[in-house]
């Protein structure tokens, strides 16, 4: 028996989130006694995951499964998992995984709990702490199946360096007919996205136009952050909707949000309650957004976030 985890990847390149799930599956694994499998497609060399705790790593090389497709994912796991005879299995909680998660639980007759936070308490009764209600309370949550599964809420449990094997061997599985094709996918590959970010710079009306969006990007480069907006932002066109966060838009749990001019609507907040601390830089001192931040800044945009660049620069310059 061992616990199972599905390593998110993309362009033959894991994700950040493929790093979290391996180090909280190693968690588990001590808790109950056992040994990680990882579940890596279409990945050539999977030797970085034997830092987070993997012992054995099964290669799916399969062209039908270059894009995601939540069918076929859950086909492959649901091998993966009768193969390894594991009792646990762990995925992120990103929006592929909440997509895969709930037919791989069907198929296995197993409880599927989200957005957890912590390693499970107890495994006998097996509990976890899961985040609920937009992020604003926890809940405990006891999970009976005999098989279960967990999703990781992103940037939740931290990566925990625990150097391992990760003895590789190809897995082979069939895949069902999928019933969708991708013929292109176009993407940035230059910035940082937003579910891979630990920084998230995110910017609304308060900055009066897209000609004003450059200092935006510009603090996000000095940070390392991706850029986002929010909702009004996108339907006026000033940025593209994949930048859209919020309970409408994309959810966003960095570790450090940076809001600029946004005044905090409660559909916002909803989407971005996951990060662990918020800075809002706002002229107006009675928005709501101050409400739900961890430090504020009232002031205008247009001479604080400059200000802020500057230092900012000066300060990586003297490291």
């Amino acid at each position: 028996m061992s616990v199972l985890v599905y390593t998110e990847s993309e362009q033959n390149k894991f994700k950040k989130a493929a790093f979290e799930v391996a180090s909280y599956a190693k968690a588990v694994a001590d808790k109950l006694g056992t040994t990680v499998t990882a579940v890596a497609v279409n990945i050539e060399d999977t030797s970085e995951l034997g830092n987070y705790g993997v012992d054995k790593v099964l290669k799916v090389s399969n062209t039908n499964l270059e894009h995601f497709n939540s069918k076929g994912y859950a086909a492959v796991l649901k091998q993966a998992v009768k193969a390894e005879n594991a009792q646990v299995v762990i995925l992120s909680s990103s929006a592929d995984s909440k997509y895969l998660a709930p037919l791989l639980a069907v198929e296995l007759h197993a409880g599927y709990a989200s957005n957890v936070v912590e390693a499970p308490s107890s495994t006998s009764p097996f509990t976890v702490k899961r985040s609920a209600f937009t992020n604003k309370a926890f809940e405990v949550t006891e999970i009976k199946s005999d098989i279960k599964i967990i999703g990781v809420s992103n940037n939740a449990f931290g990566l925990v360096e625990n150097s391992s094997s990760a003895a590789a061997e190809d897995f082979s599985a069939s895949i069902p007919e999928l019933g969708v094709n991708v013929n292109s996918v176009d993407k940035a590959t230059d910035k940082v996205t937003i579910a891979d970010a630990e920084i998230v710079v995110s910017a609304g009306r308060g900055l009066k136009g897209p000609e004003n969006w450059g200092m935006v990007e510009e603090l996000a480069d000095v940070l390392g952050a991706a850029t986002a907006c929010s909702k009004p932002v996108s339907d006026l066109g000033w940025r593209p909707h994949g930048e859209h966060v919020g309970q409408t838009g994309k959810p966003v749990a960095s570790n450090l949000y940076i809001a600029i001019g946004i005044s905090g609507a409660i559909q916002h907040l909803a989407g971005i309650n996951a990060s662990k601390v918020k800075v809002v830089i706002n002229t107006d001192p009675e928005a709501p957004f101050f409400k739900a931040a961890d430090y504020g800044v009232v002031g205008d945009a247009f001479e604080v976030v400059p200000q802020l660049i500057e230092k900012l620069k000066a300060f990586k310059a003297q490291q």
